[in-house]
C-alpha cells in the first residue's frame, strides 16, 4: 500500500471511529508505522475530519518530519511500537465503556476483562491496565515498556484503551471488541455469567495460534 493509501486509510477508519460515538470531540489517535517512520494523527485534531495532507510525519526517531504538529500521546505509541516489535499500527481511543472499566475497583490489572467470548481472546488476548498517567505524559511509556511486550491491548486508568495490531484494520477490529467487551462487561456485571472454560481456551489458543498472556490463560 502506498503512503497516499495509508493516510486515506487512517482518515476513512478515524472516521467511522467517529461518527460511531468511540471517540468524542478530538480526543483519540491513530498511527501506523512506515518505512523510516510513522504517520500518527495530529494534536487537537478530531479523528471525524481529517485531512490526509495534515498528517504528522515522523521519523525513525519520532520528530517531527512533515505535516502539523503530532498528537501528545506520541509516547504512547512508540512505547507499544518498541516492545511489540510485529505492530505496524496503534489505535487509542476514549470509547466510553472501556473508560467506565478502567475505573472499576475490582478490575486486575493483569487481565482488566474476564475471558467473555471467542472474539475477544482472538481480537484482543488478555487486556493489561496500567495506572492513571496524565495524557501526554512520558511515564506512560515506561508503565507499557512495564509490560513488556506481552499486551497488545492495554487500558489507561480513568483514560481509555490503546490497542496495537500488525495492520491499521487489526488494531481497529480489536479495540472495537474490546470496546463491545466492556460494555457485554458492565452489562452483566454482578449476574454472575458463564465465561469461557480453560478447555475452550485452549481449544481457541490451539485452533487460532493464540499467544496469551499467562495470567489469560487461567
Amino acid at each position: 500500500m502506498t503512503e497516499s493509501k495509508v493516510r486515506e486509510e487512517i482518515c476513512r477508519l478515524g472516521r467511522s471511529l467517529f461518527e460511531r460515538g468511540l471517540t468524542p470531540g478530538s480526543s483519540g489517535n491513530i498511527s501506523v508505522r512506515w518505512e523510516d517512520g510513522w504517520l500518527v494523527t495530529p494534536t487537537n485534531a478530531s479523528l471525524g475530519s481529517l485531512d490526509p495532507a495534515r498528517l504528522s510525519r515522523l521519523d525513525a526517531n519520532g520528530k517531527l518530519a512533515s505535516g502539523d504538529a503530532p498528537t501528545k500521546e506520541v509516547p504512547l505509541h512508540t512505547a507499544l511500537y518498541q516492545t511489540r516489535t510485529s505492530a505496524r499500527a496503534v489505535v487509542h481511543l476514549h470509547s466510553t465503556h472501556s473508560v467506565a472499566l478502567s475505573m472499576l475497583p475490582e478490575i486486575d490489572p493483569r487481565a482488566a476483562l474476564p475471558p467473555m467470548t471467542a472474539y475477544y481472546l482472538m481480537k484482543c488476548g488478555a487486556t493489561a491496565l496500567v495506572p492513571y498517567y496524565r495524557p501526554g505524559d512520558p511515564a506512560v511509556a515506561d508503565a507499557i515498556k512495564g509490560l513488556a511486550g506481552k499486551y497488545s491491548s492495554v487500558l489507561l486508568a480513568n483514560h481509555g484503551p490503546v490497542v496495537s495490531g500488525d495492520s491499521l484494520e487489526a488494531a481497529v477490529f480489536a479495540i472495537e471488541e474490546l470496546e463491545e467487551t466492556a460494555k457485554l462487561y458492565l452489562l452483566l456485571r454482578g449476574l454472575n455469567p458463564r465465561y469461557l472454560s480453560p478447555d475452550q481456551i485452549a481449544d481457541l489458543s490451539k485452533t487460532f495460534g493464540l499467544t496469551l498472556p499467562e495470567h489469560g490463560q487461567e
